[in-house]
């Protein structure tokens, strides 16, 4: 790690949180007299935060298979994570994005009711089969507000290279709702590690793969995620 890299992630930070403060502040008008336009704001936030970090910490973004993605109003990405860039990229390479993410996250201050309002999907990961069939149930709800829903297999942030035991979730969701399943390899972790605060530079890259259609199979599914995550391409 050289000086630069750090005072640019430092920078980044103040950024960062006086962004969020700013624009979370904010949030309470749309909360309450403008939530149709909710999506958007928390577009225009991720936004503004994706430019800050490849302004600042000089960061670049390759995306490659972008011709994978399904002409569908609806699918799944499912994506390795290994950083908090992959919670906040979707929200800008598609029109209408939908996040599965841990139910603890609707409590943070101002962040979380925007969330909700926004059409974020929280899952209770110790909620067992209940849990699941609230989570396929909200997924069909956004599925008829043409939303595309991300989901993360591996359940949280791993390290970069790293194997981990994918959750069955993304297999039973796509076969109870009939949703193709485009597969996403990234080398975020590399740059903006799971708990750390220095930023390095270089390229983030995003790889989508083929997509898969044959849900038969739970176990199958998973495989064939983990197959296309292999042949990653940096």
């Amino acid at each position: 790690m050289t000086f630069m890299t750090f005072i640019r992630s430092l920078l980044f930070s103040i950024y960062f949180f006086t962004l969020t403060l700013f624009m979370g502040l904010f949030a309470f008008y749309i909360r309450y007299f403008a939530k149709k336009h909710a999506l958007a704001y928390a577009q225009l936030w991720t936004e503004l935060s994706i430019k800050g970090l490849t302004k600042i910490c000089k960061i670049e973004i390759d995306i490659k298979g972008k011709e994978f993605l399904p002409n569908d109003s609806s699918f799944i990405i499912a994506s390795q994570h290994q950083s908090a860039f992959d919670t906040l990229i979707w929200m800008n390479l598609l029109p209408r994005p939908a996040y599965i993410m841990k139910k603890e996250l609707i409590h943070l201050p101002l962040v979380g009711p925007m969330l909700l309002l926004s059409g974020m999907i929280p899952l209770d990961r110790q909620g067992g089969a209940r849990a699941l069939k609230k989570l396929v149930m909200n997924c069909k709800n956004a599925i008829k507000d043409q939303r595309q829903i991300i989901i993360f297999p591996e359940g949280t942030r791993s390290q970069y290279g790293k194997k981990v035991k994918l959750q069955a979730g993304v297999a039973a969701i796509a076969s109870q709702l009939d949703l193709k399943i485009v597969p996403v390899s990234t080398n975020s972790g590399l740059h903006w590690g799971r708990h750390s605060f220095i930023k390095k530079p270089g390229t983030i890259y995003i790889n989508l793969h083929p997509v898969i259609t044959d849900l038969s199979n739970r176990k199958k599914v998973l495989f064939a995620i983990e197959k296309s995550w292999d042949n990653n391409i940096m």
